[in-house]
């Protein structure tokens, strides 16, 4: 234990003499949750729209003042001929025209179908699908159905389960945490080995009274305790900045985190085995696991709109089953019963990596 303890401390003092892994390590979290919080949320804010109103009666003015007054739009341009259209969209400053046509009000009065024509710019599908859905909510509450269809007397009533604001940060802070501690834990500790295996410390390593497994773990457990910091830091920014409280077990979610946190820690084990020099490392941590969490985790696209194949490469991925475990902790508030077959198939993945470290570890420098 002393020699682990001391190895330990080495390896704290090398990581906090440099000032630009610090940098990384605790700069990189902060700058992110705060920035898919706030600048990269896919929230319906203040989106610029058009209006044409061809009746010019009471009931549009109601209308266009109602969707003025939400805070998911802004009424950049009143037009005055559907030719102007085109060229508002072309213009690139408005997402959605909302045309109201003669006669709306004496159709609506009369008990008849008022249409309206709503035109998004369909360049980004997802935004034209969320701004749609957010007019549709806005000009059904305006006149009592179905969005723009009769509906003999039923009125349907829309609830949103764990997210009514819509927000993005429930989204986002499961998938940031997930791709932060990817890349502290397999990018730090892959590169940290290969180093000493560059500079040629690692065969004074490997020739020491040390046992192999104690140098692994004296290289390992710094970024272990790294992470948890970081973990500990991101889930204070998101309950105090993002306002997205934990509603589950937080003694579970540390839980889950410390699991996910040695299976990375072990991904980066192996990478360093297999690989010579810091670049090779680097890349296939790049390639091999950062790109797979963006693209095949389910954090920036849906795993079920995927084909069958990337799904099943997704279901490789440990950030995949860690960030639907985080989401629901945080959000839905779920424990063990309903998680459990996530949590067994990440406590699989942990065995297989470090059987995996352990057989393919050589105490020989090629």
């Amino acid at each position: 234990m002393k020699q682990l303890i001391t190895f330990v401390k080495k390896e704290f003092w090398h990581v906090l003499r440099d000032k630009r892994t610090l940098f990384v390590l605790f700069g990189m979290p902060i700058v992110q949750v705060l920035l898919f919080g706030f600048a990269l949320s896919t929230e319906v804010k203040n989106t610029k729209i058009g209006v044409l109103d061809q009746d010019q009666s009471q009931n549009s003015i109601e209308l266009i003042s109602k969707i003025s007054a939400n805070q998911y739009f802004d009424i950049d341009q009143n037009l005055k001929s559907i030719d102007e259209a085109e060229n508002a969209f072309k213009g690139g400053k408005i997402k959605m025209i909302v045309v109201i046509p003669a006669q709306f009000a004496q159709n609506l009065n009369s008990g008849k179908i008022a249409q309206l024509q709503l035109i998004t710019d369909g360049t980004d599908l997802n935004m034209a699908n969320q701004i749609y859905n957010f007019m549709s909510n806005i000009i059904q509450d305006f006149y009592g159905q179905k969005t723009f269809q009769q509906t003999f007397g039923v009125q349907p009533e829309i609830r949103m389960l764990y997210n009514p604001q819509l927000k993005g940060a429930p989204n986002f802070v499961p998938g940031v945490m997930a791709f932060i501690l990817l890349i502290i834990c397999v990018l730090m500790t892959a590169i940290a080995i290969v180093r000493e295996k560059e500079t040629g410390t690692m065969e004074i390593l490997l020739v020491s009274p040390m046992k192999p497994y104690i140098i692994i773990l004296a290289k390992a457990i710094p970024y272990f305790i790294l992470s948890m910091i970081i973990l500990v830091s991101i889930l204070i920014l998101s309950v105090t900045v993002l306002d997205l409280p934990i509603k589950g077990s937080l003694f579970l979610l540390f839980g889950i985190s410390i699991i996910f946190i040695i299976t990375n820690l072990l991904i980066g084990i192996v990478i360093s085995i297999v690989t010579a020099s810091q670049q090779t490392a680097m890349l296939i941590a790049l390639v091999g696991t950062m790109l797979p969490t963006l693209m095949l985790s389910g954090f920036m696209f849906p795993v079920e709109n995927m084909p069958l194949p990337l799904q099943m490469v997704g279901n490789l991925i440990p950030a995949k089953w860690y960030y639907e475990i985080v989401k629901n902790i945080m959000i839905k508030g779920t424990g063990l019963a309903v998680i459990w077959k996530h949590v067994l198939v990440l406590f699989g993945m942990m065995i297989f990596l470090f059987v995996i470290a352990v057989k393919k570890f050589k105490i020989r420098l090629e």
